[in-house]
Order: C-alpha cells, then sequence, then structure tokens
C-alpha cells in the first residue's frame, strides 16, 4: 500500500509538471483542451505500467520519472527550464540563501578519494586544522571508500551544532588524522575578493547573485572607502548569474536615478522595467567589467546596462548569451519547477539570448565560439555606439587569456601543484608561509625532485622556459594551504594578466564617462 501511494505520488508531480509545461507552451490565442491533456496522461501511465511490470531488471520508478521523463519533457522548451527533485532543490535554495550548515569546506574527488579541496575561511574545517590535500576515509566512522563527491558532502551537512567525525588521510603520515567538528553556519560570500590595485583602483569580485549580493558589495565598497575610488573594476568573469533583482541592485548604484536597468517581457507574465530607483547620488567614477564565456545570465544584466548606458568599459570575451527569466513553480513531495517565463531586454532593447534552435544542448550549454550575433537586432547605447542582440554582450575590448600549453596543461592535469603542496605541508604541524612568500631556488629543486618521484615526465627546458608560469601556480597553491583559499585569491588578483590591462583600460573607461556626462547634460538642456 506505501508503495502504491508513492507512486501515486510520483505520478501526481509529473502530472503536475506536465500541466503546468503544458499550459505555458501553447499560443495566447488557444484554450487547452483538457481531452488532449487527460489522453496523454493515460498514454504516459500505460507506459510506466508497461515498464514496471516487464523491463528486464528492476525499474526505479522515481529515477525514470525525476532523471527521465521529467527532464526530457522540459528539455523540448529551452535549454534552461529545470526539474529539482528534493536534494537538489535544496542546493538551489542553499545557493541563493548563500549559506549552509556543515563543516565548510569545498571537496572533489582525487586519486580514487574523497578529498578536501580547500576549507573555508573560519569554517569548522578550517579552525580544526583540515588542510587541502587531505583524503577522507570515514565520516562518523562509516567507510567512504565506495562513495561520491555527493554522498560525503550530504554526510558532513547537518543540523548547527551537531558533531561530526571525520578522518583523512594525510601525506606523510602513516596514521589517520582525526577530527571532531561541530556543524555551524557556513556563509559563502557572492562578493568574496575586494582589493587596491593600486591608489585610487579597486577591484570587486562578484561570482554569483544570491540574496545577498547587494548588501554585500555595498559593503565592500564601504570598507575600502568609496570616497577614495578613482576607478574601479568589477570582475564578473565566469558569474553564472543568480537573482535578477540583485543585479538590478547593483546596476542600478552607477547609473542616474530613472535610467532603465532591463525590462521582462512574456507571454503570460506582465511586462516589467526595471529602472534605477536611488541612482549613483552624485559618485561617478570609470568602471572597467570584465567578463568571460562563462559570464551569464544576471551578470550579463549588470554589463548590459553598464554597456548600454555607456557607463562602463566591458573587457574580455563574449559573454554566454542567456537572456531568459526562470521562475520557480513548487510540486508536491518537495519538489521544484523552474520555468522559463520570460525574456529579459537590455535597456538600448536587444535580447541577448543565444540561439538554441539549432544542434544539441550540449552544444548551446558548451559552447566552442559565444561571439555570435543577430545582424537584425542592431541597437545602439546611448552616445550612439553600435550593439547587438543574439549573442551575449560583445566586450568593448578583447581580451582572450593565452592558451596553455602542452606542458602546462600536462602538469595542471596531473595535479602537480596541488599534489605536491599536500606533500610539502603534509608531516608538518603547522602550515604556515607569509603572504608574500615566493617559490625560490631550493623549493624548485624540491619540486623538480616531486615531479622525478611521480613520474611526471618533463625536460629541463621545458620546466626553464614555464618558470614564471610555473612559480606564479606553485605559489598561488602553496598559499592556498598556507594562508587560506580567500586570501590566495587576493594575491593571485594582483598578478593576473587581465585584471593588469583592466588598469591600462581605465582611461578608455574614463573617456566613455566623460563622453556619458555630456550627454546626459545635453538632454536635460
Amino acid at each position: 500500500m506505501t508503495r502504491l501511494l508513492r507512486l501515486a505520488s510520483i505520478r501526481a508531480t509529473a502530472i503536475t509538471v506536465v500541466l503546468s509545461v503544458g499550459i505555458a507552451i501553447l499560443p495566447a490565442a488557444n484554450t487547452v483542451n483538457n481531452e488532449e491533456i487527460q489522453n496523454s496522461i493515460k498514454t504516459f501511465t500505460k507506459v510506466l505500467d508497461a515498464v514496471e511490470a516487464n523491463f528486464a531488471d528492476a525499474v526505479k520508478t522515481e529515477k525514470a520519472i525525476y532523471d527521465g521523463a521529467i527532464p526530457g519533457m522540459l528539455r523540448t522548451l529551452d535549454p534552461h527550464s529545470n526539474f529539482f527533485d528534493p536534494t537538489e532543490l535544496q542546493r538551489f535554495r542553499e545557493n541563493q540563501k548563500g549559506q549552509y550548515f556543515g563543516v565548510g569546506m569545498f571537496v572533489g574527488y582525487r586519486n580514487n578519494h574523497v578529498t578536501v579541496m580547500y576549507p573555508f575561511q573560519g569554517s569548522p574545517a578550517k579552525n580544526a586544522g583540515l588542510r587541502p590535500g587531505d583524503r577522507i576515509f570515514r565520516v562518523n566512522g562509516k567507510s567512504t571508500e565506495k562513495s561520491t563527491v555527493e554522498d560525503v558532502v550530504g554526510m558532513l551537512k547537518g543540523p548547527r551544532g551537531t558533531p561530526v567525525q571525520v578522518s583523512v588521510q594525510r601525506d606523510g603520515l602513516t596514521e589517520l588524522v582525526n577530527f571532531e567538528l561541530h556543524r555551524d553556519q557556513v556563509d559563502r560570500p557572492s562578493v568574496p575578493t575586494a582589493v587596491w590595485l593600486k591608489q585610487g583602483v579597486a577591484y570587486i569580485r562578484i561570482e554569483s547573485f544570491n540574496e545577498n549580493t547587494s548588501r554585500e558589495f555595498e559593503s565592500e565598497l564601504k570598507r575600502l572607502g568609496e570616497e577614495k575610488v578613482e576607478g574601479l573594476v568589477i570582475d564578473l568573469r565566469e558569474n553564472p548569474g543568480g537573482i535578477l533583482q540583485e543585479a538590478v541592485a547593483v546596476t542600478e548604484r552607477f547609473l542616474e536615478k530613472g535610467q532603465s536597468v532591463v525590462a521582462q517581457r512574456g507571454r503570460i507574465s506582465t511586462e516589467r522595467a526595471y529602472t534605477a530607483r536611488r541612482g549613483n547620488q552624485g559618485r561617478k567614477y570609470p568602471i572597467v567589467v570584465l567578463v568571460s564565456r562563462g559570464s551569464a545570465s544576471a551578470s550579463e544584466i549588470v554589463s548590459g546596462a553598464l554597456q548600454d548606458h555607456d557607463r562602463a568599459w566591458i573587457l574580455g570575451e563574449n559573454t554566454f548569451g542567456k537572456g531568459l527569466v526562470q521562475a520557480p513553480y513548487p510540486l508536491s513531495g518537495d519538489c521544484s519547477l523552474l520555468l522559463t517565463i520570460a525574456r529579459y531586454y537590455t535597456p538600448s532593447g536587444r535580447l541577448i539570448q543565444r540561439d538554441y534552435s539549432k544542434g544539441t544542448f550540449f552544444e548551446y550549454l558548451y559552447p566552442k565560439n559565444t561571439a555570435t550575433r543577430n545582424s537584425r537586432d542592431v541597437k545602439s547605447t546611448d552616445s550612439g555606439r553600435v550593439v547587438y542582440g543574439g549573442g551575449g554582450i560583445a566586450p568593448d575590448e578583447k581580451w582572450e587569456n593565452p592558451k596553455l600549453n602542452k606542458f602546462q596543461s600536462m602538469l595542471l592535469g596531473r595535479g602537480a601543484f596541488f599534489y605536491y603542496t599536500a606533500k610539502y605541508f603534509g608531516p608538518k604541524k603547522d602550515a604556515k608561509l607569509p603572504e608574500v612568500w615566493q617559490p625560490d631556488a631550493e623549493t624548485m629543486e624540491d619540486f623538480r625532485a616531486f615531479l622525478t618521484e611521480r613520474r611526471i615526465p618533463y625536460e629541463e627546458s621545458e620546466l626553464v622556459t614555464n618558470l614564471d608560469w610555473v612559480k606564479r601556480q606553485l605559489r598561488l597553491e602553496m598559499l592556498t594551504t598556507a594562508i587560506g583559499k580567500e586570501k590566495s585569491d587576493e594575491v593571485a588578483v594582483s598578478s593576473d594578466p587581465e585584471v593588469l590591462r583592466a588598469i591600462e583600460s581605465m582611461s578608455r573607461a574614463k573617456a566613455l564617462l566623460d563622453k556619458s556626462k555630456r550627454m546626459v547634460a545635453e538632454k536635460r538642456r
């Protein structure tokens, strides 16, 4: 009886999704043909019954529906409508909130073990002394030998204040190292890095747009001292997006009060325009925005609005090209449908959504080239610069990071820097280095010996040719363990070639700002 009730619940969820999606994709002028829908549902149920009764192996009905039928149906709509089962929905909510309860570390799969990649600053894991490279062998006495990363993450999460025992194998030690941690709230800031690049030029990185992003952004500007800012670099590279309202809140503080930020239009949803409600409050300084092909959705709203109003100089690659808006629809069984309900348009009126009608969704999600545009969607910025829709945000200045050569790819692929660092610090009681530390000749000799020991092939000439690059990678990896990932990222910014180019491009951003000021003054006259 319990199983029948469970199957009924699953079928009800599937039917709810069918109805929701079916209504959403019908043309506005048509009415829903209830008889057709009921016949479709009956057919679906018959297929499911036949599969359960006759398939060669035991059928996991929930998996067949959650991982197969529902996602398959949504794929006929667009690449971004999605279905979340309870686990995925919980993860989605945590990402939106920017916090969860656990021990606070990023883990991955290395050398056939779930391994600590790095603990978060101030987390129970960091405070207890867990390090990058620690291989997790047991959680609460249970072996993790056959566990996936998701399995171990689930073991480590739990109610605030509850204990969890973690046993790890550390390089250079024969016995497992045991830790007893107490779970706590783990905050994952969406604005993790804010530093001065030089006198007067500040840098702020936004990794995503969650419920706290605009507050974090304001807080970091206040901490730096916005009154001292003469130029700002906003880093949106690989920012996948997030909450639209947070993108609007970040954008509007750099625009004039009343200027457009973004508009959304859908077949059923009411057209809505977002404008700068408070404006820049008199604060105007040049801005360079860094973008990449991984910058999508909300990050494209920010860069698109600042570009259309000639308020920022955009540096980098063409962005991803996601101009679709999703809204969550709660379903039974603590599941949720994330359904595309509208398209959004930048202030100039362009739709930056990339075409997904040709090719596979895989090719759309992992494009070889994002530098496309719709020649029929031609618009102008406030000063008359031509911009296009149909292919994300095209930067004002192209920047492509130099491609890794064969030797560099091999070292990263073999995890040479990560594993060397784990070995270097493994037997040491304290893992400490000063922030200014640089690999010296002795360290490089030790690194050579490590490569030989690990049977990682290299020629001395290759090492010499790539010496500066190797030292930078080694330094950042070592500092991740010694002073934390967050501090290591701050150090990385100061030597990032694209960030250094952004500093050079600040004069272009200033010229754009001056032109924008003249345009606003002329319009007021």
